[in-house]
């Protein structure tokens, strides 16, 4: 079976989604089926609005039988304010209108008006390889620029669509971040999709009300494979980067909705108060924090190890270093990296909020702190510092609960699971045509 993955950022750029389809793409080659990627030259997510950040330039590219094509990235002439303020413009509209058809319509058009793939059309429409696949699997709504173009191609043909949408449901109570995944025209492209997979039930039970029928949605979820995880060399680490005392980690895009900058205020209170801990940041750096990294001072920075994008080695032995993970982030709909601190039992803190409570459980197996809580935050860090004896318990019951529940040979069954229910279900949800 043909199977077409549709996903915004690929490898090797660090995304959550890319490890997501590498994971069940390269399992799917394994078995005998033919896959192939298409995707974008981003490697970081501001080359979808701004100039002067990292792309990948080679267009065909394979890996481990996965065929990969990526397509160009062009936007509208002017200001990289130009994208946020589009898609405020469509937020009033979706809020507005609501899900009258002319609407949605409208909606689909102005998410493709920038960033814009013209070659992807056009690829769809020439490429002979992609005459015979039996099945569609997009992903990230909220990047719907991307996907609209392949859903209408594969309606057009009768080819069942399956969508992994990574809502991001943000803060209780607060719909700054759920409102760009909730627009009247993404929750129609789910609600005519063949399969939704969602991460949490909390996911789940949003799309539910939001309409999207709940038969047509399973709960998965994502994993890690410990064996491609463990290795690393945490002494090696530390004599690489000159750290001697704690070492608390953060892996993930520094950004002010990871919780970033809220993970730095926080340890500068302790470190005014004393505390010898080292923070280590791993991952892509958003234009704004490196700005806000350029203004601390030097006393602070000296405690800090801000390292971007490393290699999986690197990012391995940091994670056998780290004596605490901590990611307070409103914009994970799962948080992978838990996990995969939880297979060196490191402890791990986060934040009430989007998927994140059903997968670091407060007080059983991690802490929780609301979002933006700084002093809240700089408490929980304190507290597993110093009280290694809970520390330890947390990270024996998240590395338990990794490897009995959320391995990928558990989450990709029932991936292929969902795919084939989806082929043999669809019953025409699909036929609806999406202009962009």
């Amino acid at each position: 079976m043909h199977i077409l993955h549709v996903v915004q950022i690929y490898r090797p750029a660090p995304s959550g989604a890319a490890r997501y389809f590498v994971e069940v793409g390269e399992r799917l080659v394994r078995e005998g089926h033919r896959v192939t990627v298409l995707t974008t030259d981003a490697f970081d997510l501001e080359h979808f609005w701004a100039s002067g950040r990292r792309h990948i330039p080679d267009c065909v590219d394979s890996h481990q039988g996965v065929q990969v094509y990526r397509v160009p990235v062009q936007r509208l002439p002017g200001s990289p304010l130009l994208y946020p303020l589009l898609r405020r413009l469509m937020l009033e509209i979706s809020q507005r209108a609501g899900s009258r058809r002319w609407a949605v319509s409208l909606l689909q058009h102005m998410a493709c008006l920038t960033p814009r793939l013209p070659m992807l059309r056009s690829y769809l429409q020439t490429a002979p390889d992609l005459a015979d696949v039996a099945l569609v699997h997009t992903t990230n709504i909220t990047l719907d620029f991307a996907i609209l173009p392949v859903i209408a191609w594969a309606r057009q043909r009768g080819i069942p669509h399956v969508c992994t949408p990574f809502v991001h449901l943000g803060e209780p109570d607060n719909r700054q971040i759920l409102r760009y995944y909730s627009m009247a025209h993404q929750i129609d492209l789910l609600r005519h999709s063949a399969m939704v997979i969602t991460q949490t039930t909390r996911e789940r039970h949003f799309l539910r009300d939001a309409g999207v029928p709940d038969q047509r949605m399973r709960t998965i979820g994502v994993g890690v494979t410990p064996a491609e995880v463990m290795g690393g060399d945490g002494q090696r680490f530390r004599r690489e980067y000159t750290i001697a005392g704690p070492l608390v980690l953060t892996i993930g895009t520094a950004a002010y909705d990871k919780g970033t900058m809220h993970v730095v205020q926080a340890m500068q209170q302790l470190w005014a108060q004393g505390c010898q801990a080292t923070w280590v940041q791993i991952g892509p750096l958003m234009a704004h924090f490196e700005q806000f990294y350029a203004n601390l001072p030097t006393e602070v920075r000296q405690h800090m190890r801000v390292l971007g994008f490393v290699t999986d080695q690197i990012r391995r032995d940091a994670l056998a270093a780290a004596d605490l993970f901590v990611l307070p982030s409103r914009t994970d709909s799962f948080g992978i990296v838990y996990l995969e601190a939880w297979c060196y039992g490191v402890p791990v803190i986060g934040a009430w909020a989007g998927g994140v409570p059903e997968v670091v459980r407060h007080g059983e197996n991690g802490l929780l702190v609301p979002f933006g809580a700084v002093s809240e935050l700089a408490t929980a860090i304190q507290r597993l510092l110093r009280d290694r004896t809970v520390a330890q318990a947390f990270g024996r019951l998240g590395r338990t609960t990794v490897l009995q529940h959320m391995t990928w040979e558990h989450k990709y069954a029932q991936v292929r699971e969902a795919y084939a229910q989806a082929l043999v279900h669809d019953d025409g949800h699909c036929s609806r045509v999406v202009s962009c």
